[in-house]
């Protein structure tokens, strides 16, 4: 099996910073690097569920996923395994290079090809594989989620194994065609918007959700955040880009309240809009004549481009009834002098410290002395990247009041939100037990 640009085939993907916040695509003429290690991510989808459903009945064919990681498991031991959903196991390891990885994923492929035995009869199982692999010095765990998903509808389309390298030059857009393609995509509704969301810890309820937007292009397929909000910066259409995100989002929440669900929803806002006077005052009158209940989230680094500006426009969205979030703390320059000005509620934690909070010395004390921090400045802590049991339980003893990431959910688009807070499925994920299918805890390797 070959490594796979994501330009081969109907679907792009690119590397993504969540909400652009950083890009991941360069040039990798070495391969392999000593001490460097890729990430990988696949999805492995039974591709005849449907049939197998009929065949075997709906209570078996829901378990059928604890056969196909077994199998997985003996063919490669060191993967870590988990459900993405009744027909689809979702695999994660980390390897030298990703020609390694293609070896692996090729592994697997082929041991399906030889039939299953279930409950004494042998069974044939099409599956289809979308696999993403990136430097791991570089990987983001939506970046990669996204890819690998992108790479699966290929695989669907395609009836092949697809892998995206992440870090292949090849993978970037030209940024001045999508120049010239981003108005027209805001205007003939190619954009969409996916939602993650926050669980309050002790509550043990969704608080709040953040809004992503995504780029569905017609040939290109899909594109990420991390290609077209800098581009959309560049171009001058990101105040464009927002005011429509803006009024989806209220558009959402009302759908949202019809079915009994009156939350918060969270907005990415570029450091480039906090000093535009236009923006802020278009967005003032917007929620004048509305009930929504919005939230932005805003970087560091975006209020030292301009202090004075940004901090005054912030003053004037909390009066408007807007909570604010520090979004990505600790990954900048964390400077106490601008975390005291800010008019915020809300302060997240960045992941790069959560997602090594159970195996690293520092990071603990690190998240600790910030949620106390946060807590004095009468803030409420978000963790982002919570991944783990393991992780959800530190943070719960150390006082974190709201975590994201995917041991809760990954981003939805509004439907599956919708049905996912109609199964209180937070719980069941936050738990270890994915409604969709029973199966013991104990199972499943995690992280």
């Amino acid at each position: 099996m070959q490594v796979h640009s994501a330009r081969a085939g109907s679907a792009d993907a690119g590397a993504r910073g969540r909400g652009g916040k950083r890009e991941l695509h360069r040039a990798s003429n070495d391969r392999h690097v000593e001490g460097r290690f890729w990430s990988v991510l696949g999805l492995c989808e039974i591709g005849n569920f449907a049939s197998l459903r009929r065949h075997l009945g709906r209570a078996r064919a829901d378990s059928l996923v604890l056969d196909v990681a077994r199998r997985i498991s003996g063919l490669v031991p060191d993967v870590r395994i988990a459900a993405a959903g009744r027909s689809v196991i979702e695999i994660c390891f980390e390897r030298e290079t990703p020609e390694a990885a293609a070896d692996d994923i090729d592994r697997i492929r082929k041991g399906f090809q030889r039939t299953l035995d279930l409950d004494g009869e042998p069974h044939h199982l099409q599956m289809h594989f979308g696999v993403a692999a990136a430097p791991s010095v570089e990987d983001d765990e939506v970046l990669l989620a996204e890819a690998a998903e992108s790479a699966l509808e290929q695989a669907r389309a395609d009836g092949r194994v697809v892998m995206l390298d992440l870090s292949r030059a090849d993978l970037a857009f030209d940024k001045l065609t999508l120049m010239r393609e981003l108005p027209r995509a805001i205007a003939n509704g190619e954009m969409f918007l996916q939602y993650q969301p926050k669980v309050h810890v002790r509550r043990q309820e969704i608080a709040s959700a953040e809004a992503l937007v995504r780029w569905q292009h017609p040939t290109r397929g899909l594109i990420l955040p991390g290609d077209f909000i800098s581009v959309a910066e560049q171009a001058g259409e990101i105040s464009t880009l927002t005011l429509w995100t803006l009024r989806q989002v209220i558009e959402d929440q009302r759908k949202l309240r019809a079915d009994g669900f009156d939350m918060l929803l969270f907005v990415n806002i570029s450091g480039q809009l906090l000093a535009d006077p236009g923006f802020v005052n278009e967005v003032c009158e917007m929620l004048a004549n509305t009930d929504a209940k919005l939230g932005f989230e805003i970087t560091e680094t975006a209020v030292i481009r301009d202090p004075e500006s940004a901090i005054r426009h912030l003053q004037f969205f909390a009066d408007s009834g807007v909570t604010l979030a520090i979004d990505d703390y600790g990954a900048g320059l964390s400077s106490l002098a601008y975390l005291k000005k800010l008019p915020a509620r809300e302060l997240k934690i960045d992941k790069m410290f959560v997602m090594q909070l159970t195996s690293s010395n520092r990071d603990p004390l690190i998240v600790r002395s910030t949620i106390d921090l946060a807590h004095a400045l009468e803030m409420e802590v978000t963790a982002e990247g919570v991944e783990t049991p393991s992780a959800l339980a530190l943070l719960s003893v150390m006082g974190c009041d709201m975590v994201q990431g995917f041991l809760i959910s990954r981003p939805l688009g509004l439907d599956a939100f919708r049905k996912f807070l109609a199964d209180d499925g937070h719980l069941d994920n936050a738990n270890g037990h994915p409604a969709s299918f029973v199966r013991p805890e104990s199972f499943w390797k995690r992280a």
